[in-house]
């Protein structure tokens, strides 16, 4: 058995673990990551790269290498409703330069964060390392455990590894939620022969589904509820065919079961994000819906925050030691009072986004042709809501800065 000591271990190597370590290597902080796989790739992760997270991005000086990576730039996000075609979301009046989101594999954002880091002696990554357990000396936690025997001590440990969080749970952290009624089946097409508009949502009588545009294939959703199985491949291409009729003649790439994976939709947040020597930040401390695409997001604020609250206590004046422990323990706290408003607000509206798409009533507000009700609401209410909807989606709630 191995042990190695650092500064801060953080465990999961997602957008909040790696986008933390990089901050915290940036200021000279030792720490190490641990990801339980060999690799980043995960094809269920979240692709949507927000404003505020490309604000990041420039000010880490990584703006030529993310543009040096395949991604699909979208300055209004559309929606068909019943076959008509809406425009949303218009980023184009956010204060620039990043007025659009971007679409990049989460994988090849990880990647691009992992090797901006290692240039810095202090951050020491570790792939194929998964977390069993944490250890604790007179009630504070001190380290962790790998599956291989290992341990990492640390005078923080930081849990970002997921929602299935095996840190939280050997903290004994329950998080609280409210039930979803929605699950999101995912699978990729090939982009159809004749050019689809970039879309993301689809609705009508038969469904929802989303169409995310990566460069060389359409990764896509559908919206079904906690009770519905996939049964046949043919039954499936039937059901996403009626919801996208642009997708019949690439449907055939699902060709089984197989293909489709399920993601179970969880919107939950723990009451408390951390402990003496612990701390949760991400999905571990506060799973987010795949709706309005934030979960990126919403896990590099929280990793930002946390950088900028934690280094003045990782660097303590004085030389007491549990003077130290007690700043990094204020530190935590801090994390928490900052970043858990924001978080249950966009929580608060992606509940009632499921209630809404969960009941069908998404393919209610517009008929084809629109009455002429719809069309003055269209005309009155659209150019405000595209703003809102740009505002909030594009930059959530206290957007966090370095």
């Amino acid at each position: 058995m191995a042990t190695q000591r650092t500064e801060v271990c953080i465990t999961g190597g997602g957008p909040a673990g790696v986008m933390l370590g990089l901050l915290l290597a940036r200021a000279g902080i030792d720490v190490v990551v641990l990801e339980k796989h060999d690799d980043f790739f995960r094809d269920f992760r979240g692709d949507t790269v927000h404003p505020s997270t490309l604000d990041l991005i420039d000010a880490l000086g990584l703006r030529a290498a993310f543009d040096a990576v395949p991604h699909t730039p979208l300055r209004r996000l559309d929606a068909v409703i019943n076959g008509i075609r809406i425009h949303a979301v218009d980023f184009t009046g956010l204060p620039g330069p990043n007025r659009f989101v971007t679409l990049m594999p989460q994988w090849d954002l990880l990647d691009l964060l992992a090797e901006a880091a290692a240039r810095y002696a202090s951050f020491h990554l570790r792939m194929g390392a998964e977390v069993t357990g944490v250890i604790e000396r007179d009630g504070r936690v001190v380290g962790v455990r790998t599956a291989a025997g290992d341990e990492v001590e640390a005078r923080l440990v930081v849990a970002a590894d997921g929602r299935t969080s095996t840190v939280r749970t050997a903290l004994g952290f329950t998080a609280e939620g409210a039930p979803v009624g929605t699950d999101v089946l995912w699978f990729r097409v090939p982009r159809p022969p004749q050019p689809l508009p970039d879309t993301l949502g689809w609705a009508n009588a038969a469904g929802v589904a989303i169409t995310i545009p990566r460069p060389e294939y359409l990764q896509c959703a559908l919206l079904v509820g906690k009770d519905e199985h996939v049964d046949t491949v043919e039954g499936f291409r039937d059901r996403v065919v009626r919801v996208v009729p642009r997708l019949a003649p690439v449907i055939d790439a699902v060709a089984s079961v197989d293909d489709v994976k399920r993601l179970n939709v969880q919107i939950d947040r723990l009451p408390r994000w951390w402990r003496p020597g612990a701390l949760c930040i991400g999905d571990a401390a506060h799973a987010m819906s795949p709706v309005f695409g934030v979960g990126i997001n919403y896990a590099v604020q929280d990793a930002v925050a946390a950088a900028r609250l934690l280094i003045p206590a990782l660097r303590p004046r004085g030389s007491v030691k549990d003077a130290g422990d007690l700043a990094l323990d204020v530190a935590c706290a801090a994390v928490q009072w900052r970043r858990e408003r924001p978080t249950a607000m966009m929580q608060g509206i992606q509940r009632r986004a499921h209630v809404f798409l969960g009941t069908g009533r998404v393919a209610q507000l517009i008929d084809n042709p629109p009455t002429r009700r719809q069309r003055a609401a269209l005309r009155l209410l659209l150019p405000i809501l595209r703003r809102v909807a740009a505002r909030v989606v594009g930059y959530g709630f206290r957007p966090e800065r370095l």
